[in-house]
């Protein structure tokens, strides 16, 4: 059980078998309700939802969050391959394990929001809306000033970071401390730290996380199981979506983010689901009940 967690909002954990990957999963909720898919982003967990996990359960949706492909307790993909198509094939997986109909729907944060974004626009996707936090689609994110860009530049330093060898294996855990610190200037993340250290702490595990980043960097490599899947992952989505963003986002500049059609929210950094979980649940369930 989380530290914040009580009895009444404690998560269940399942596992969910796939091809390539089994992924443990934070779920919530009745087992007949429609599905809820929450996918996490860097450096971050499943615990990421422990607020709107519960809320979404109150109305009714049957919520599982997985620890993505290469976050402990998931594993690391037996395919290596850690492309968004593959994160896209994932919740595919799930929806398709778990018995999800029509209804379901895929909400995601930071890598997770790229994998909703990507999936709302690719044709095969079964999910009916997507939620994005933190990262607008991809190709929405054009006109901006050249101060805005420039700014996002220099916020970007981390990315080209992780393209390195070995330097931010060894030092992931001053890393995630700076970033949380950094993207969510004022919030107190000591528990969610501690949840992304304990998800890292294999060099596999390591590894596979900042793999995310080489391997985007890398789209020719994607696996021929994912190609498919690899046409959307810039996409916009084509489905009714929502783009929520922290107005004090210290990841991408909430300027290019609104310019994109998000929503900001006042008062939250990058992790705004944690840090302003009342109204980012009103503004999540008032769009899935619209």
């Amino acid at each position: 059980m989380a530290p914040d967690a009580s009895p009444a909002t404690a998560p269940e954990t399942i596992e969910v078998p796939l091809p390539s990957v089994t992924l443990s999963c934070l779920a919530w909720g009745p087992a007949d309700g429609p599905l809820a898919v929450l996918l996490h982003g860097f450096p971050d967990t499943a615990w990421t939802w422990r607020h709107l996990g519960p809320l979404l359960a109150d109305h009714g949706w049957r919520v599982v969050a997985p620890h993505t492909r290469g976050y402990a307790p998931s594993g690391v993909p037996r395919d290596g391959d850690l492309h968004v198509a593959a994160l896209m094939a994932d919740a595919v997986g799930v929806h398709d394990v778990l018995g999800g109909d029509e209804r379901a729907v895929l909400v995601g944060h930071d890598w997770g929001a790229i994998t909703a974004n990507a999936l709302g626009a690719h044709p095969a996707s079964p999910y009916s809306r997507v939620v994005t936090m933190a990262v607008p689609p991809l190709r929405a994110m054009t006109g901006s000033s050249p101060l805005q860009l420039a700014r996002q530049a220099r916020m970007s330093w981390y990315t080209l970071y992780n393209q390195l060898p070995l330097l931010p294996e060894r030092t992931v855990e001053r890393l995630v401390r700076h970033l949380w610190a950094v993207w969510s200037p004022g919030y107190a993340a000591g528990e969610d730290v501690a949840h992304v250290l304990a998800a890292l702490r294999e060099p596999a595990h390591r590894s596979a996380a900042l793999g995310y980043y080489r391997a985007a960097a890398r789209p020719w490599a994607v696996d021929p199981a994912y190609r498919d899947w690899h046409r959307t992952w810039t996409g916009t989505p084509t489905v009714p979506a929502l783009a929520l963003h922290g107005a004090q986002d210290g990841c991408l500049h909430p300027g290019i983010a609104e310019r994109a059609g998000a929503v900001l929210v006042e008062g939250a950094g990058h992790f705004l689901q944690l840090e302003r979980p009342d109204e980012v649940g009103r503004l999540v369930t008032d769009f899935l009940a619209s």
